[in-house]
């Protein structure tokens, strides 16, 4: 039968979008390539046209009208397979975000399963326990802490009275010291009602000196 009839042909895959994409893109440069020729073309006519009088200007200018034609026509269909090429480019842009998406979501569908699995091997009551122990162990560190701060040499017989007497006395001292750093007696100034009084005899005269220089009492 299959001599007669042939083979089944295979069906052919669908494009995908990057198959449509690059024959788009394609086409496109096939365009340029085009449109660039006839605007070289166009610039030669504009050239001749300058020179070119009567019968020979019309003709050129008929060819340069026909040329521009083509370009405007070539141009159409470069602007339409832009926009195929952009509806594509939005579509493949669409598919890869819901492929992302979906891609997430599994993603965290797996992660919640696994946090789920690992949240039961823990024991809330085991955890309570460590605190508990922890703080124990902390009261203990702090219980050597302090025993290790004692002081060596100091005896616990003491009477708080005998420190009490002691402490007082350490007062008078210091009254004793303030009053030994004041100021001596000499250094202060002196009292004026326990100054003599000034004399009130006249000074003695010349006349009634000898011959020493001393004072001769007076006849009475």
């Amino acid at each position: 039968m299959r001599r007669i009839f042939g083979a089944r042909k295979a069906k052919a895959p669908a494009p995908s979008l990057g198959d449509a994409s690059q024959r788009l893109d394609e086409r496109t440069t096939a365009l340029d390539e085009k449109i660039r020729k006839l605007d070289i073309e166009l610039a030669g006519y504009k050239e001749k046209l300058k020179k070119a009088r009567g019968a020979a200007q019309q003709t050129l200018k008929r060819r340069a009208m026909g040329v521009l034609r083509r370009k405007r026509m070539y141009e159409q269909q470069r602007d339409q397979l832009a926009g195929q090429a952009f509806n594509v480019e939005q579509t493949n842009f669409a598919i890869d975000s819901v492929k992302d998406t979906l891609t997430t979501v599994q993603a965290m569908k797996t992660a919640s399963k696994t946090l789920k699995k690992e949240v039961k091997k823990v024991d809330l009551s085991q955890i309570e326990d460590l605190q508990d122990d922890l703080a124990d162990m902390m009261e203990d560190v702090n219980d050597v802490q302090d025993v290790l701060g004692q002081s060596y040499g100091i005896g616990d017989d003491i009477d708080d009275a005998d420190l009490d007497a002691e402490l007082d006395a350490l007062g008078d001292d210091f009254d004793d010291v303030a009053d030994a750093d004041a100021t001596p007696a000499y250094l202060q100034p002196a009292d004026p009602s326990l100054m003599p009084d000034q004399p009130t005899d006249a000074p003695v005269q010349a006349d009634d000196v000898d011959e020493f220089g001393l004072p001769v009492a007076a006849a009475s």
